[in-house]
């Protein structure tokens, strides 16, 4: 009988273990659903891009922009604008951004808020200018349309600063200085880190300076020895109250025991925040009202800046009671003796509403600085910023006299009595509290 062939086909069993199976690898995380029929593999995604509107945006969040310059037409009309450029200015106080529009005939100023910035600015990029120039005090940026692609991006370093700081600067030496890393500008936010002013808030940099030089003047006034004792009323965010703390301790390293006192709790506890986290010596902050508080030692000093309508008087009538040896107050609104005054108190002014207004503020102003010439106290009425930043720019700066006689207070007490007279009061809010 013939051999049979040995089969060339293996069996199964042999033919997998043959040769060894190849491990899978492990999957991470989700397993993967499986296609559909007829859908495509997702891509995967790619990370976002920068574009003039996301640089812009952060430059505005971070306070670091200076300047943006839109150019390069799309089109080459007669009437097409040329140029768009954008500063920043203040405007009552606030950060606004000028959007100065340029035509071969014509410059239109618009001022804007950040958000309005950046939309007027997206609806321009693209369709009217094909390059944007951004310069920020960390770099400038020049940004080019592409036409639906990538928006072409160049960094190179900052080539400018705020001009109005820097031209301040030089003609000024401030007591807290630009470039110079203060601990309590940089934790609320003035200050970078660097040292170096945020462009948005020069004026706030300017005002705590503006502030300091007051204080200074009075320091002679103050006890040359031993501490300072200070009240702040309506001290609010107590930019100004970090201030004087930096200017007493820090520079003259004199002994302070300085309180904040406000309503608010949130604004009490975050001051009280920022007070331990830079180790305030001697400073504390209290809710309270002005007209409740009672020191445990001799006031020194009264500040109160900006106290609304009558808190302002509350606090003088405190600093009077208290014989204070200086006050200083920058009053803020005040509606007591405008609602007083009637339309022919003097024709021709007060018939209009808005003049009748500033009219009553400055009254207002007035009658008191007289009455602190009444109690013994030499006062000035001074400028404390310029109006463009705040029209609340006056400051009441009064010394307490070591001689009361120096000065005629009949003659004091007839001019105080005339303007009374002449506003049509007969007694006003200062006076009553101060007579309790």
């Amino acid at each position: 009988m013939p051999r049979a062939k040995p089969s060339s086909k293996a069996p199964s069993a042999l033919r997998a273990s043959s040769k060894p199976p190849v491990p899978k690898r492990p999957t991470r995380g989700k397993p993967r659903a499986a296609l559909k029929p007829g859908e495509k593999k997702p891509r995967p995604e790619k990370p976002s891009t920068p574009t003039l509107m996301s640089l812009l945006a952060e430059s505005l969040r971070d306070r670091t922009f200076l300047r943006l310059v839109l150019s390069q037409p799309l089109s080459k009309s007669e009437t097409a604008i040329s140029k768009v450029t954008v500063r920043l200015i203040e405007v009552g106080g606030e950060t606004k951004y000028q959007w100065t529009v340029r035509s071969k005939s014509q410059e239109l100023h618009d001022n804007l808020t950040a958000d309005e910035l950046i939309a007027q600015t997206k609806s321009v990029f693209g369709v009217n200018f094909g390059d944007a120039h951004v310069f920020t005090t960390e770099a400038d940026l020049t940004i080019r349309w592409n036409y639906g692609k990538p928006q072409k991006i160049k960094r190179k370093p900052p080539t400018q600063q705020p001009t109005e700081g820097e031209g301040h600067n030089r003609q000024k030496q401030y007591l807290i200085p630009a470039g110079v890393p203060c601990p309590f500008l940089i934790e609320i936010g003035v200050m970078l880190p660097s040292g170096q002013v945020r462009p948005a808030m020069y004026h706030k940099f300017r005002q705590i300076n503006r502030y300091l030089e007051f204080v200074e003047d009075i320091l002679p006034q103050l006890p040359a020895t031993g501490p300072i004792h200070i009240v702040d009323f309506g001290c609010g965010k107590s930019y100004l109250t970090f201030a004087l703390h930096h200017l007493l301790t820090k520079i003259h390293e004199r002994e302070v025991s300085l309180v904040g006192l406000d309503v608010k709790s949130d604004v009490i506890e975050d001051c009280s925040r920022i007070a331990k986290t830079l180790n305030c010596a001697g400073l504390e902050f209290h809710i309270g009202r002005i007209e409740s508080y009672v020191p445990s030692k001799h006031v020194h000093l009264a500040v109160s800046l900006h106290a609304c309508d009558t808190a302002t008087d509350d606090a003088l009538a405190a600093a009077l009671r208290w014989e204070c040896d200086a006050i200083l107050a920058v009053p803020c609104c005040q509606h007591e003796v405008c609602h007083a005054i009637g339309k022919q108190t003097l024709p021709g002014l007060t018939e209009y509403g808005i003049l009748k207004d500033r009219f009553a503020s400055l009254a207002t102003d007035a009658l008191r600085a007289q009455f602190l010439e009444l109690h013994g106290y030499k006062t000035q009425v001074l400028e404390f910023i310029e109006t463009e930043h705040t029209p609340k720019n006056l400051l009441l700066r009064s010394v307490r006299r070591q001689d009361p006689h120096a000065v005629d207070m009949t003659m004091r007490r007839e001019s105080y009595e005339s303007l009374k007279k002449v506003l049509g009061i007969s007694e006003w809010h200062l006076e009553r509290v101060v007579s309790k």
